[in-house]
């Protein structure tokens, strides 16, 4: 089994630097985001000197988009999908995603999710979007008499000529410069094919953790790093010449004229690589998700808890968007989008889970009340910030695998609502009780 890397570096532009330096005022504007919280700026953050400096614009936001755009959709043969995805704190949408339970024709049994991260504009990422898939299944390589070999032939094929079709579009109508990395699973009624191009992933949860999961094509990889440099180019602060983070990608014409070379040997390579595993009645989920996600989570830590949160939610909806709040509370500053593909033996809500629920958020409710009158006893109002500390270092038994007490957010701010809501509502009767004790003496 293939361990989890560690999260891909971000840019931050100076105002985060800011909020990073805060950490405890970043914190407070995330939990109370929402409820009314405003932007980091009127949060008390102030501007950075080097904001002046800043020539050209931010691609982030001031403060982060959080409406979610969700679907969902099943087949007839036991496979049930959700999708949800978030624009956060970028200036712009840049994600796209397919999502096919069922195949036409003779390939009804058959399933396609995809997810696309799109880089310097979205134009890449939603022809992609809208034509990958017809342009592997005019190969010929998909048919129900099913040769493993050919599938993923003809998945390559299918993207070296969505690739080549899109550069001469591109040059003859002047396209903008954008790019897209790809991820994405096609079921079989006998197999999963993991497909990557980029560094989004997918990995399959089997027996409750995680069995397979895509490697992420980074320009530091010593085979992707050889083929850089054979190609003219060099490997910069960890980017293609010093400007791009991934080394496979579909669109990124300016890394892809090199005439007399081949299109996989070219700075950027429109390649995927595609692998096929046997599925079983182990076989629990699927996730495709892009690196908003796993700049914020592991694998181990996001199958562990999607895992947990199927066990108590039906709604697979209400699951990817518990995720990308978790993400962003865990601070991921990209575009999110994610596929959750539940199988045939995926966790069932049970009682007890239900019941372990429950009496979690009694336990958070109960230390939130706890908090609160710790600062009472030192006449000091509510304060989310040292609840959120307190809840921290407490022993909370039972608290979602992967996700903590952060992932309890929703439960704490409603605690804490309350039990603030009491504390005021005492504040006039103490004060009467005080003036009228100081006009009897």
């Amino acid at each position: 089994m293939r361990t989890a890397r560690r999260a891909s570096a971000v840019e931050v532009p100076s105002f985060l630097r800011q909020l990073a330096r805060e950490t405890e005022r970043m914190v407070t504007f995330f939990f109370r985001a929402g409820v009314g919280g405003g932007s980091p700026r009127e949060s008390g953050a102030e501007d950075d000197p080097d904001d002046d400096e800043d020539s050209m614009p931010s691609p982030y936001l001031d403060r982060p988009l959080l409406a979610k755009h969700t679907e969902e959709g099943g087949s007839r043969w036991g496979l049930n999908y959700a999708m949800a995805n978030m624009q956060g704190w970028r200036a712009q949408m840049e994600d796209a995603h397919s999502c096919m339970p069922e195949l036409h024709g003779e390939l009804e049994e058959w399933g396609y999710f995809a997810v696309f991260d799109g880089h310097a504009g979205t134009t890449t990422a939603q022809y992609c979007a809208q034509n990958l898939l017809r342009q592997i299944m005019a190969t010929g390589g998909i048919k129900t008499e099913e040769d493993p070999e050919k599938v993923k032939e003809g998945i390559r094929e299918g993207f070296l000529a969505i690739d080549q079709h899109m550069h001469e579009v591109a040059r003859r109508d002047n396209w903008d410069h954008s790019g897209s990395t790809a991820t994405a699973v096609m079921i079989s009624p006998r197999h999963v094919y993991f497909i990557n191009c980029g560094d989004s992933r997918a990995f399959l949860c089997r027996e409750g953790r995680v069995d397979f999961y895509t490697e992420d094509h980074k320009p530091n990889n010593p085979r992707e790093r050889e083929r850089i440099q054979n190609a003219g180019g060099s490997v910069t602060l960890s980017r293609v010449n010093g400007s791009l983070a991934v080394s496979r990608a579909l669109g990124d014409f300016g890394f892809k004229e090199v005439d007399w070379r081949s299109q996989t040997e070219q700075l950027v390579s429109p390649e995927p690589e595609v692998y096929e595993l046997e599925r079983s009645e182990d076989d629990e989920f699927l996730v495709v998700a892009c690196d908003g996600v796993w700049d914020a989570m592991s694998n181990e830590d996001l199958c562990a808890f999607v895992r947990s949160r199927m066990q108590v939610c039906d709604d697979l909806r209400e699951v990817c968007t518990q995720v990308l709040d978790l993400c962003l509370y865990k601070g991921s500053l990209d575009n999110m989008s994610i596929i959750i593909i539940s199988l045939p033996g995926a966790p069932q809500v049970s009682q007890e889970a239900l019941q372990h629920e429950a009496e979690l958020e009694q336990v958070i409710d109960v230390k939130v009340g706890e908090a609160i009158q710790l600062l009472q006893s030192r006449n000091e109002d509510p304060d989310l910030l040292y609840v959120i500390k307190f809840l921290t270092a407490e022993y909370i038994p039972g608290l979602p695998q992967g996700g903590g007490v952060t992932s309890k957010r929703d439960c704490v701010i409603a605690s804490y609502q309350k039990h603030a809501a009491a504390c005021k509502a005492q504040e006039p009767m103490e004060t009467g009780g005080s003036e009228e004790s100081n006009q009897s003496n």
